[in-house]
């Protein structure tokens, strides 16, 4: 596979990550812009807790197959390792969306697509440290944060290449670095728990 045709493999990953499903389903179901709504962002969490749980699932199952679909692509398509940039560019496509003026959303579910397809038995390692973290402090952002971090550790663990832990490794440094408003309310008590209502 030569570099032009890489480069389309990735353009192509990157236009279907930038796709806003959260908010095209708002749109759809509602009428409503859901970045004028809760925290302003087009991810699952924030289209559940304004609109619903059967729009928040729908959202979510969608970013998640933008990522993994993005994987399949570099897989079938490309040389080796080729999905590592299909499923960065994805990454960076919900993170920086050309369809929202490079806006987007916190990338933990279009994240969670790429990895199920690298490997499932690490992404069943990071959905229980999310689930338990979730679970003892019902705070979406911080569940995800520590599951960003964990998921090279997962990685390491099972025995993959340098490339496969510094992909990890930068996925989770930009899920932190997605989250900082997060953060911020985190030290300062104010973030919201799942389940609470804006």
């Amino acid at each position: 596979m030569n570099t032009v045709e890489t480069l389309i493999l990735v353009l192509i990953s990157y236009l279907l990550g930038a796709l806003p499903f959260g908010y095209l389903v708002a749109k759809a179901i509602r009428g409503v812009d859901i970045t004028a709504h809760g925290s302003g962002n087009i991810g699952a969490t924030n289209v559940w807790r304004v609109l619903g749980p059967l729009p928040g699932t729908l959202v979510l199952a969608a970013d998640v197959g933008k990522g993994a679909l993005a994987v399949w692509l570099g897989r079938v398509y490309g040389a080796p390792e080729v999905e590592l940039l299909t499923g960065a560019a994805a990454v960076i496509g919900h993170g920086w969306s050309v369809f929202l003026g490079f806006r987007g959303g916190k990338m933990i579910a279009t994240s969670g697509g790429v990895l199920l397809m690298l490997s499932p038995l690490a992404t069943l390692g990071g959905f229980i440290v999310w689930a338990v973290t979730l679970a003892v402090s019902r705070y979406v952002s911080l569940a995800s944060i520590i599951t960003a971090v964990s998921i090279p550790l997962w990685f390491y663990y099972l025995g993959f290449s340098r490339d496969y832990l510094i992909f990890t490794s930068i996925l989770a440094a930009a899920a932190i670095y997605k989250h900082r408003s997060n953060i911020k309310r985190l030290i300062h008590g104010n973030e919201y728990k799942f389940g609470a209502r804006r």
